[in-house]
């Protein structure tokens, strides 16, 4: 058997065994984890579509051009350069092997040579990238903050080593006896390499291309060992991750509603996560994933104003923590370290606003979110260890229905400034209602959302849409107590609100909410416990009537307006284009939009129950997205969520700006541009004032 042969074969089975041995160990680490049968349900559609724009198109990383393109043609080279492998392995055993049917065709020589010279270009570029931001990547600023990046130095060498090895045997290949190449003129890059070499012989040029050959395959053998053991992981989990992610995003409503029937409960049941082994098979399949590429931590609020939340840090920490842990996961002998605080600290973990832009960036589809809040819940259920602070607003909720504790009572107060009546339903919704308007408990209750609320009404009212409220049998959704962890009590509200909507008649109506929370938990969240409705958001409802003609904005407002995007309307639930589409219909606006805007737009600082928290650590999250908001020069900050305007109502005065930008819902904006002046969030009276955020 020729030397050629045995070596070449010999590195493989060395390489692949090793290899092999060490992904069925990763694969019996992560399938140690819970059960999610939700993964493996519905139609194969959604997750082929993602194969295909995400993993084959490479659409979130081509978001960020330069290095999106080098990763594109690098994943795609390795794909299409597969064949190259096939015919390695044939020419240890065949000198004029070429691959059966298409082996000789000329156009496939081409793109074979086409992308191992895009690679060796992508490789370059990532060179240039590494050694530009390697210098400032002990830096909060840097997204390679914290990763690993010693090796990628060596991935790096190890693909241009694939590359140049490949393009010297076919090289040699040609010199040694020009009609075994398969391919003609069109392998434009290997005939290159052929005329540099062409002077050495054809005796040499034989022993080069055995040498290059074998090199080729060894390396190959060694790249896939060592991403086996390194964050490279992702080259191969990547695809499986994308594929089993949900979809179409992992946005929205939470991953999972636990049973919290008490009638269920027995004295073993662990409510949330407290080890690594009680997260699920999806999620440490999540932590293996990780590519360490710091996108998420760019563009999370929590990291960018000095907290210590790093999205990509906490995965990384839980996957070294679960990888620390394979001999108890794997053998269910030992204990398991607790995450809180050991491995995650308690700043980081209630640091998070859910406002997914770390979810929404990840290139390989990581579920961040569902990860802290599964982590919150077992704080909040099972050790009772939580942030003081919040403590009122969930007893608030509990006994009171909102978060303020200011009881049922007042949740029509809102309505007396109205010139018209608003119907409160006390049965059925009659028939000549149209929707169910869903107040909120911000916009039902604080002085300055509640602006927002009247100007929706007064603009439906203008439109000839007839809607009611619930009154005082509205309560608040369960958004914020569940986002903090309390899974319990928000589905206690759940049920109490699926109760009153259904005795209303709300599944034959539309229901409009002006929060985006509530929006969201009714919309996404309520089916999963038996509430099933048609929810629109005001900001939906107002570009209807402003197309349909039935709202027709007037010329008396003019001047710059820059939109807010609210996390859970925007990034959440992809409302982006409705609401500058009513912005667009008002002649006197001129809309100029923040860098951070639409879907990737940067959180107000109030979601995940930190409206309630306070916010001691770095600079405040509203005061970083009101300074760029400041930054644009807008006469109006527009938004569409009554906590977005309390937040970014506060920043603006504590900027003392009130006098020169005010801070407008939508409906404000539209009411102010027919005529009728709005003077902005209003002074915040002593009732209700929400607990600082900060």
């Amino acid at each position: 058997m020729p030397v050629r042969i045995i070596l070449g074969i010999g590195v493989t089975v060395v390489g692949f065994t090793i290899a092999g041995l060490r992904f069925h160990w990763l694969s019996r680490l992560i399938r140690a984890g819970k059960p999610d049968p939700s993964r493996t349900r519905g139609s194969i559609a959604p997750k082929a579509e993602a194969e295909v724009t995400e993993v084959a198109g490479q659409r979130k990383l081509l978001q960020w051009t330069v290095p999106g393109l080098a990763h594109f043609f690098t994943m795609w080279g390795f794909t299409i350069l597969l064949l190259t492998i096939i015919e390695a392995y044939g020419v240890l055993f065949d000198t004029d092997f070429h691959i059966p049917g298409i082996g000789t065709w000329n156009w496939i020589g081409f793109i074979e040579d086409f992308f191992a010279c895009a690679v060796l270009l992508a490789l370059i570029v990532f060179s240039v990238i590494r050694i530009v931001q390697n210098p400032h990547r002990l830096e909060r600023k840097s997204r390679f903050y914290g990763s690993h990046t010693g090796a990628a130095w060596l991935v790096l060498l190890m693909i241009a080593g694939v590359m140049i090895t490949l393009l010297l045997y076919r090289g040699a290949q040609i010199n040694t006896v020009p009609s075994q190449f398969p391919y003609g003129e069109g392998a434009f890059a290997s005939h290159a390499v052929a005329s540099w070499l062409a002077p050495l012989g054809s005796g040499v040029n034989a022993v080069l291309a055995t040498v290059f050959v074998i090199l080729n395959i060894a390396i190959i053998s060694g790249f896939i060992v060592f991403i086996a053991y390194s964050k490279h992981l992702h080259i191969f989990l990547a695809p499986i991750n994308v594929a089993f992610s949900r979809r179409p995003r992992a946005l929205g409503a939470l991953g999972s509603t636990p049973d919290m029937d008490m009638e269920n409960v027995e004295e073993d049941t662990v409510f949330g996560v407290g080890e690594i082994g009680q997260f699920t098979w999806k999620q440490m399949l999540d932590f293996a994933t990780c590519t360490e590429c710091g996108r998420c931590q760019s563009a999370c609020p929590a990291w960018t104003t000095e907290k210590p939340l790093s999205p990509k840090l906490l995965v990384m920490n839980l996957r070294d923590n679960m990888f620390a842990s394979a001999g108890t996961l794997l053998t269910g002998e030992g204990e398991q370290t607790a995450l809180v605080p050991n491995v995650i600290e308690p700043d980081v973990l209630w640091a998070c606003t859910t406002c997914g832009a770390c979810v929404n960036e990840c290139p390989v589809d990581i579920e961040h979110i569902d990860a802290i809040v599964d982590m919150r819940r077992y704080q909040v259920l099972m050790e009772s260890e939580f942030p003081s602070e919040a403590g009122l607003m969930l007893r608030n909720v509990e006994n009171q229905g909102d978060p303020w504790g200011l009881g049922q009572a007042k949740r029509t107060e809102w309505t007396q400034s109205l010139d018209f009546d608003v119907p409160v339903i006390t049965g059925t919704i009659p028939d000549d209602i149209e929707y169910l308007y869903w107040v909120g408990c911000a916009g039902a209750l604080d002085e300055r959302a509640r602006k927002g609320v009247q100007a929706t009404a007064r603009m439906l009212h203008r439109a000839g849409v007839t809607f009611g409220i619930l009154g005082p049998k509205e309560s608040c959704t369960g958004d914020p107590v569940r986002r903090f962890g309390n899974e319990y009590l928000y589905q206690e509200q759940t049920k109490l609100n699926i109760a009153t909507l259904d005795e209303a008649g709300a599944k034959d109506k539309k229901i409009i909410a002006s929060c985006p929370h509530c929006f969201n938990t009714i919309k996404n969240e309520y089916p999963a416990l038996g509430g099933n409705y048609q929810v629109i958001h005001h900001a939906q409802l107002l570009e209807h009537l402003v197309k349909e003609g039935k709202l027709v904005p007037g010329s008396a407002y003019s001047g710059k307006v820059t939109y807010h995007d609210p996390c859970y309307l925007g990034r959440h639930n992809r409302v982006i284009d409705e609401p500058r589409t009513v912005l667009s219909a008002i002649p006197g606006v001129e809309q100029i939009e923040m860098r951070r805007c639409k879907e990737r737009g940067f959180c107000c600082g109030a979601g995940g129950a930190r409206m309630w928290l306070e916010e001691t650590i770095g600079k405040r999250v509203n005061m970083e997205r009101t300074q760029e908001a400041l930054g644009t020069g807008a006469d109006v900050v527009s938004t569409a969520c009554p906590y977005c305007m309390i937040m970014l109502d506060d920043a603006v005065r504590a900027y003392n700006k009130e006098d020169d930008v005010r801070v407008l819902d939508l409906s404000q904006l539209v009411e102010e541009s027919l005529g009728t002046p709005s003077a902005g969030a209003a002074t915040p009276t002593s009732e209700p004032e929400p607990q600082p955020a900060g």
